[in-house]
């Protein structure tokens, strides 16, 4: 009797074992098995569960810079180092031109730079422009000195300083961007070759002109085209003509 209790006692335990060890597998189509254990777990997709990493595609960084500014962490000074002992609004020989650096961005914007250049090359003044050599050619009411210039840097006609893209190699092409400039000697002063009679004074004119400038501070896209105001001639006006007695 002893024996047969043992018997039956040690087939239940069996049945017990099975059920408590078992585990169900389902299929779905191909899309492998799902398996739900002993304590009815959540389904585990691939090896790190629901927290597996997946490389991200985004937009690619710049060859020219990172998250922070390629060239360094200071902004340029509201006024550059080649301004210091000029009042002219420009410059045309700078120590601190970045070179390297604009030729490192235009080749990696090329395409884009290129078109925006397109737009303000056939605006180069370099010889556009034929003034007489000589006095007896021609006369001018005020004295004026007239050149042709690549300015490196200048203000524009917000107030802030530039820097323009000059002699920039790209592509076996360099960009320049030449103007015109004509400055009063005598600005504010009476004509010279007018009466006396005449109330008359030089006076100093303007045009705005187009540059192509570089803002390394610009992350996306550090290229855009600027308006510019320089000197480009010298008038004289003349006020009411008056008789003394």
């Amino acid at each position: 009797m002893a024996a047969k209790l043992l018997v039956i006692f040690l087939a239940a335990l069996t049945v017990a074992r099975g059920e408590k060890t078992s585990k169900v597998h389902i299929h779905h189509h191909d899309t492998g098995a799902v398996d739900y254990g002993t304590h009815h777990q959540a389904p585990v997709y691939g090896h790190h569960g629901y927290h597996q990493h997946f490389p991200v595609y985004g937009h690619p960084v710049p060859a020219y810079g990172h998250h922070e500014h390629a060239y360094g962490h200071k902004h340029e000074p509201e006024i550059p180092a080649c301004a210091e002992n000029t009042t002219k609004p420009w410059c045309l020989e700078d120590s601190e031109y970045p070179l390297h650096e604009l030729q490192h961005a235009i080749q990696y914007n090329a395409h884009h730079v290129l078109s925006l250049y397109a737009d303000v090359a056939e605006l180069n003044t370099a010889l556009s422009v034929a003034r007489p050599k000589t006095l007896e050619e021609e006369t001018y009411l005020c004295p004026s000195e007239t050149a042709y210039v690549q300015p490196l840097r200048a203000i524009n006609t917000d107030g802030k300083w530039r820097v323009i893209v000059n002699n920039v190699d790209i592509h076996y092409e360099t960009l320049t961007q030449t103007t015109r400039i004509e400055e009063c000697l005598t600005a504010g002063e009476a004509c010279p070759l007018v009466p006396v009679c005449y109330e008359s004074k030089c006076l100093q004119k303007s045009i705005v002109h187009r540059f192509l400038v570089y803002d390394s501070y610009d992350y996306y896209f550090p290229f855009a085209i600027e308006t510019f105001k320089l000197p480009a001639s010298c008038a004289c006006l003349l006020g009411a003509y008056t008789i003394d007695h």
